[in-house]
């Protein structure tokens, strides 16, 4: 089969997405199949291939995180594809190149995939003033509205994809695809342990204290505000307990300030944005990994960590339910109060016992690989060639 990916975001940049169809091109590519990813390259004067990749002219969004925005029309992209020739071309974002790709498929009477990896509805102020937030969203359902209808089949990581399609007045059966977890990578046998001893003297981490981290781009979203609440309400510093904030993002500074402001200044570590190969070791010094947000539809971050054997603590989220099973790969909590109680559970538990639940949480991501997620698609592709064979298109009808 030859599949098109098409992500306005992909290698070197690092982001759940990008994580995402960097692992669905590997075990596509591995069961056989053919993969181009189109995307973006903001210093392209033109569009080029290399290694598997269309890169497409774009303009640079600096507020967006430094995504390329390309123009969603291009006739020469328009007869690569074509020469590609794809049996099925699926979509992971929403704007430049992902309304290329709808309308692509659409001139080459192909099969469409859309997958809806984020919950815009919570980014929204990284766009336009607060005020202005009703109005656009109302705005961006329509257009999800669009490309849902226009879509053969959908697929999210999480049922919160189809309650969101849902919301935007898409009444369409959403496949539930969980996210990939690179399983080598992030494989505790292969972590460092100098390193890792050394990111825990760095920070001044003593050998008793239990290190809890959450890993994230630091936006509103993410609500990290709210685990720092929390925190301050009942963890004292005679607990043993730190936190270790990974990432950047527009919030770092006021999350700092909210910190100090809060008295726990000194139980908190900020480490600012963290390369991703050394995000394994940084999760091998840590013993626990938590997170507040209820914006992820699927925490690729959470997988990864728990991939290194890291227990989740994670607050109750009714449409995420099952990813964290309580008493195998995590605890779930819901309030402040109950947050500390597993934090202490954890640490009153005997070393057998957390050798036990590593263990456990290890295996619990295992499915998640590279080949598990091609196999996913594979059958969401196959339904989709079906589906478009039964039921032709209007310009099929009328050229026969």
């Amino acid at each position: 089969m030859k599949i098109a990916l098409f992500t306005e975001t992909y290698l070197p940049y690092i982001n759940g997405v990008v994580t995402h169809v960097k692992a669905l091109h590997d075990g596509l590519e591995h069961l056989g199949h053919e993969v181009l990813v189109v995307t973006v390259d903001v210093n392209a004067r033109r569009h080029y291939i290399k290694d598997g990749v269309l890169y497409c002219p774009a303009k640079e969004m600096k507020k967006l995180y430094h995504f390329g925005l390309a123009s969603p029309f291009s006739r020469k992209r328009y007869h690569m594809l074509r020469d590609f020739e794809p049996d099925v071309i699926h979509i992971h974002q929403e704007f430049g190149i992902g309304l290329s790709g709808a309308r692509i498929a659409k001139k080459l009477d192909k099969p469409l995939i859309y997958t809806l990896h984020t919950m815009y509805d919570d980014y929204l102020y990284y766009i336009v003033p607060e005020r202005l937030t009703p109005l656009l969203r109302r705005i961006a359902h329509r257009y999800f509205r669009f490309l849902g209808k226009s879509a053969t089949e959908l697929t999210g990581p999480s049922m919160k994809v189809q309650e969101y399609f849902e919301m935007c007045g898409v009444h369409k059966s959403v496949n539930v695809v969980p996210n990939p977890v690179e399983l080598d990578i992030f494989n505790p046998t292969n972590l460092n342990q100098k390193h890792i001893t050394a990111i825990r003297n760095k920070y001044g981490v003593a050998e008793d204290e239990t290190l809890v981290s959450f890993c994230g781009r630091l936006g509103k979203e993410k609500s990290v505000d709210v685990l720092l609440d929390y925190w301050a309400k009942y963890v004292k510093k005679d607990d043993k307990l730190r936190l270790m904030i990974l990432g950047g993002g527009p919030c770092l500074s006021e999350l700092i300030e909210q910190s100090k402001r809060l008295g726990i200044g000194q139980q908190v570590i900020f480490t600012d944005t963290i390369p991703h190969e050394e995000l394994p070791d940084y999760y091998g010094a840590c013993q626990l990994y938590i997170t507040a947000s209820l914006s992820d539809t699927n925490s690729i971050s959470m997988k990864e960590a728990m991939a290194t054997g890291l227990p989740v603590l994670h607050i109750k989220d009714p449409l995420n339910a099952g990813q964290v099973v309580d008493g195998v790969n995590g605890f779930i909590y819901s309030n402040a109060e109950e947050m500390y109680a597993l934090l202490k559970r954890y640490q009153a538990m005997t070393d057998k016992e957390k050798n036990t639940l590593t263990s456990s949480v290890i295996n619990s991501v295992k499915i998640y690989g590279c080949e598990a997620l091609a196999k996913y698609l594979i059958d969401v592709y196959e339904k989709a060639i079906l589906e478009k064979k039964e039921k032709p298109s209007a310009r099929r009808k009328k050229v026969g």
